[in-house]
């Protein structure tokens, strides 16, 4: 089985459900907001949390998308950094168990956090953000050798921000031989780096995974005109349009794609795991249109839960309906599901 490299934000995500608002008062946290806050202040609140009976859940795009084609069987890295602290090696430790090879860097910062304060009786979330390490990351961390032996390399779009970083992961991609794909990750970061993403797709980039406001930004255009511009810059191009489904488009190749059917609750990661098993059924040989199919059935899943973690009878549920959806489009021989 094929194999895949990606690069991104080591984020840990950490819930607490909160008696009262107390806490966003004291920190200055707005009800409902988004908030990014500093190394004194992400530290001072992380340790006011442990206090609340913390759940922590190591994130973020890309190791999102990297956990899920791990667990469905190709061979996995990540390439980001983190802080020498708890956080970090709580990071670390849970790729390494869902069977993501770790290739972490180190930085004298915390590793980064997503904290998100759960309260009231409709369980309003607020978030308070620090970034920390992973803004560490730079273009003097990679090497070569990264990216030797792996067949696909994935870009999270959030750090596009980092022009030289790109830059030089995707030169370094491209000379070891990856098909290179990018989930743009945020209409805002497309916007602001428009130049630099169209010369990253136009002479990098094989595949792009877009929602409609990314490929909008991207080509300034509507969805249904979208896909066929964005097809024009790369070898393959995916706009996805939330609950409607999405679409899929190749030189002349076009699909539309239906939701696969699902009780969404929280449609945190869907993008990621929708790239997962898109990447995954590419590496198999197998058609556009189930590529996209493949990509639907494990989004579906990560909705009916909350956050971005599918539990195991759901993971089981896609494998099966999976391979039957591979079989009834292949004559050789099932590749191997975990």
């Amino acid at each position: 089985m094929k194999s895949i490299l990606g690069i991104g934000n080591a984020l840990t995500d950490i819930l607490a459900v909160l008696p009262d608002d107390t806490l966003l008062k004291k920190f200055h946290l707005p009800l409902g907001s988004m908030q990014h806050v500093d190394m004194e202040t992400g530290d001072r609140i992380w340790e006011e949390l442990k206090h609340y009976g913390v759940k922590y859940v190591p994130g973020g795009s890309a190791a999102n998308t990297i956990t899920c084609t791990a667990i469905f069987g190709m061979e996995s890295a990540f390439v980001g950094k983190i802080g020498n602290d708890d956080l970090g090696n709580l990071f670390k430790s849970t790729m390494e168990q869902y069977g993501v090879k770790a290739q972490m860097l180190y930085s004298r910062k915390s590793s980064g956090r997503c904290m998100v304060f759960i309260t009231g009786a409709n369980a309003e979330r607020t978030f308070a953000d620090y970034m920390g390490a992973t803004l560490e990351l730079g273009p003097e961390d990679l090497d070569a050798s990264f990216f030797e032996g792996y067949d696909y390399f994935h870009i999270e779009g959030y750090l596009v921000q980092n022009q030289e970083l790109i830059s030089k992961a995707a030169r370094l991609a491209k000379a070891a031989g990856c098909i290179i794909s990018i989930d743009m990750a945020s209409y805002n970061v497309v916007e602001s780096n428009d130049a630099f993403f169209h010369n990253l797709v136009e002479n990098y980039v094989d595949i792009v995974f877009a929602n409609e406001s990314e490929a909008k930004a991207f080509t300034k255009m509507e969805p249904s005109d979208a896909i066929d511009e964005l097809a024009r810059h790369c070898s393959i191009a995916v706009v996805k349009v939330g609950k409607a489904g999405s679409m899929v488009k190749s030189g002349d190749e076009y699909y539309f794609i239906e939701p696969w059917p699902a009780n969404p609750i929280d449609a945190t990661g869907a993008g990621d795991t929708y790239a997962a098993g898109f990447l995954y059924a590419h590496s198999l040989g197998m058609p556009l249109l189930v590529c996209g199919q493949i990509g639907s059935i494990i989004a579906a899943k990560v909705v009916e839960v909350i956050g971005t973690k599918i539990d195991i009878p759901r993971w089981r549920e896609a494998k099966d309906e999976i391979r039957a959806l591979i079989a009834a489009n292949s004559n050789d021989p099932l590749p191997p599901l975990n």
